[in-house]
């Protein structure tokens, strides 16, 4: 029986309807629990927070791969070799593995001590344009202190698991001789947690290990002095900051760059970074400035960087001091950087942020605890051997009974039967007896083996009682860590420098004062040009159909404030724009501003200490007098908004020292003068003022200005003593304009 097409419209709605309603049921707390929480624990077990072995899952996976694949001491391979054999226990793609074989490598140079010995382009971890080439193109093999990652990794030190998906074993850990957990920089960011952990020199690590195994409670400044960066660099020590890392493992520290200047060629070469910053971050931060004219001392900046390193070089102009520079540019750019620390471990499976003593002291447990399970494997060893020699000696006793019972027994399988019956030994002695060649059977031989029985019986008490020592056990690591200090020590690459020898920037501390004369044009273009290029400069140039505007004296530390048509004051400064002469264009300030899209200047001053007031004339025949303090701000902003009114279009501003004559012109000819105290002063930037001219329909208040700066000749005709005032009509003579006489 079919169904109708409006059953079937329905049916198929009422199962979206229970598909919502079966959702919208299943409480939140348990899509957490069971969606959200397996992952969130998957990312910070098995993927992003290191161990106490110092690394990762996937840097654990590589380099135990590589081990077994025989490149601790072989040849080189392909890295997509390596890659292709990793993938057996890292399941996350050949990418993310290669990814992890870069950062590990030398030529990478993310780590004090690389474990991987690479060949070919690996890129820069100071760069962050510098790719890696593809891994079929590089070549690497272990480097020779990954010996001591899987120092007796055979004789049960660490456990074993299944990989993902059972077909093979790997450690769950690796068991290294050295605190490599803090060598070796770490990062991840998990769910909710994350991990930032820096690295310390190698030797002084180890040298801290030893002090630290010998008394808990040392000093660890005396031997761990300060973090260590392969980037190098100059740490500025700051001991309060450092203690808080030793003691809770939280804290920042600053680095910044090392640097030499050339006097031949009058330039800076940086030749070391902070750890946390790129090259090319610090030359953009750089260009961003000189853009801005806040740094006005460098002419170029250049990345020189080749085989034989990093290089930034710095070209000076000429008078500039690189020390004010540098601390200028350690003030302003990544040059000098911090470095987060975070030093959250994963301990028997949880995640904990540690200091450096408590990190010591579960490496240390967990040292231990590998030294003891090595000693115990050997002590097992050595029990068995012994345990054979014990039988082959009783076989001393009469070998000729010994071959009888062999020779009269029939079957091959009743042999270790009749010796362990002829002789009262076990079976595992037996089969070791019966394994004996033929040309071995003879009193010499059996007399050299059984030798060697007392000397495996002191090696058992001797192994037995270095596992009930903790004093001998700890020795043991002690050894092994001066091992690794003789054969794997290096001096640090960051250098330390406390701070009070750091010179501090001063901001104002570079800046020449001089007098400068400032112009600005009908357009917007904007000139500073000091007294002497004044006088000997010819006329000023302007584009087609612009010309002078207004002119002032200013000095080249003083503010600027720029009005615009858009109810907006910009603030600069006197000493961003570049001294330049009369026959340039000069600097067009919308584009220098940043102004908006359809901005114009409409006025320019410089506000000096900010006392006095400006005044607006409006077309609506208003007129608001503001304190010029009401522009003042104590921080750096480049921009204010309702700079005034916009309820009316402005035709005329200026700033008032003091009290003085006005005169307002409206557009039907009229013109009033007025003394400026009948303006009332406000202390509202948007205040919409008095009225000043009483204006007919359809007419506007044109323009205003000072008195002194008119044509009018007659001026007790147009002054009022009250405001507002419709204005008398203006006189041919007080217009200004010369009547044109005919030649005959």
């Amino acid at each position: 029986m079919k169904k109708k097409k409006g059953e079937t419209k329905k049916s198929n709605n009422a199962n979206v309807a229970g598909l919502h309603a079966e959702v919208l049921e299943q409480p939140i707390t348990d899509t957490l629990e069971i969606n959200y929480m397996p992952y969130a624990m998957s990312v910070i077990i098995s993927r992003a927070i290191p161990e106490i072995d110092g690394f990762k899952p996937s840097h654990r996976k590589l380099l135990y791969t590589m081990y077994k694949m025989g490149l601790l001491t072989g040849a080189r391979t392909k890295s997509a070799n390596i890659v292709g054999q990793t993938m057996r226990l890292n399941p996350h793609g050949d990418a993310a593995i290669y990814d992890t074989l870069v950062r590990l490598s030398k030529g990478y140079g993310a780590l004090l001590t690389p474990f991987v010995d690479s060949k070919g382009n690996f890129g820069k971890v100071f760069s962050r344009d510098m790719a890696c080439a593809a891994s079929r193109y590089t070549e690497a093999k272990l480097a020779p202190i990954c010996a001591e990652l899987f120092s007796n990794i055979d004789r049960d030190t660490v456990d074993f698991i299944d990989n993902y998906d059972g077909t093979s074993k790997e450690p769950r850990l690796l068991p290294t001789t050295f605190p490599n957990v803090l060598v070796s920089a770490n990062t991840g960011i998990a769910v909710g947690m994350a991990s930032n952990i820096c690295g310390f020199n190698l030797e002084e690590v180890c040298r801290t290990t030893i002090a630290f195994i010998e008394d808990p409670n040392c000093a660890l400044s005396h031997t761990l002095k300060a973090p260590d960066f392969p980037t190098g660099g100059e740490l500025i020590y700051n001991a309060s900051e450092l203690e808080s890392i030793y003691t809770t493992g939280r804290g920042s520290i600053r680095v910044r760059a090392s640097w030499r200047y050339v006097k031949n060629g009058n330039l800076i070469e940086i030749t070391e970074i902070p750890y946390s910053t790129t090259a090319e971050a610090i030359i953009d931060k750089v260009a961003e400035l000189v853009k801005q004219n806040k740094l006005r001392e460098i002419s170029d900046m250049r990345d020189e960087t080749d085989l034989s390193g990093l290089k930034l070089t710095i070209d000076l102009k000429r008078g500039v001091e690189p020390d004010k520079l540098m601390a200028k540019l350690f003030k302003q750019t990544p040059l000098l950087d911090s470095f987060s620390c975070n030093f959250n471990i994963l301990i028997a499976g949880s995640p904990r942020v540690m200091g450096v003593r408590e990190i010591l002291e579960e490496w240390t447990a967990w040292r231990v605890d590998c030294v003891k399970r090595r000693v115990y494997c050997d002590l097992q060893k050595k029990k068995d051997k012994l345990h054979l020699l014990l039988g082959l000696e009783k076989i001393l006793l009469d070998i000729d009974k010994a071959i009888a019972i062999i020779r009269a027994t029939e079957e091959e399988a009743e042999v270790v039967p009749n010796l362990m019956v002829g002789f009262g030994i076990d079976e595992r002695q037996a089969e070791y007896v019966a394994e004996i060649k033929l040309r071995n059977i003879n009193r010499e031989y059996i007399i050299n083996r059984t030798k060697e029985i007392s000397e495996i019986e002191q090696e058992i008490a001797d192994l037995e009682d270095t596992l009930h020592s903790k004093r001998r056990v700890n020795s043991i690591i002690i050894r092994e860590l001066k091992d690794v200090i003789k054969k794997y020590g290096q001096e640090r690459k960051t250098r330390i420098v406390h701070e009070d020898e750091i010179e501090a920037f001063d901001g104002e501390e570079h800046i020449e004062d001089y007098a400068v004369n400032i112009f600005l044009s009908r357009e917007g273009y904007f000139k500073k040009i000091t007294p002497l290029s004044l006088r000997m400069g010819g006329e000023h140039k302007y584009k087609e159909n612009d010309g002078p505007f207004l002119s002032f004296e200013s000095y080249n530390k003083n503010e600027l404030l720029v009005f615009t048509d858009k109810q907006q004051v910009y603030k600069a400064r006197t000493r961003d724009f570049e001294d330049t002469k009369a026959s340039s264009l000069g600097t067009y300030l919308p584009t220098a501003l940043g102004m908006d899209e359809g901005e114009n200047v409409i006025y320019l001053l410089d506000p000096s200490d900010y006392s006095g007031h400006i005044i607006f004339f409006f077309e609506n025949g208003r007129a608001a007098r503001v304190e010029l303090s009401t522009y003042a701000t104590k921080t750096n902003r480049k921009k204010l908004t309702g700079a005034y009114s916009d309820r009316s279009t402005v035709c005329s501003l200026f700033r008032l020292d003091g009290e003085a004559e006005l005169a307002a012109y409206s557009s039907d000819g009229r013109a009033v003068v007025f003394n400026s105290a009948l303006v009332a002063p406000k202390a509202t930037r948007a205040t919409q003022g008095v009225q000043v001219m009483s204006l007919k329909r359809g007419r506007v208040l044109e323009k205003a200005m000072y008195f002194d700066q008119t044509p009018i000749k007659n001026h007790l005709k147009y002054r009022v003593r009250a405001i507002p005032a419709a204005g008398a009509f203006l006189k041919p003579e007080d217009r200004g304009e010369k009547q044109l006489e005919l030649e005959l």
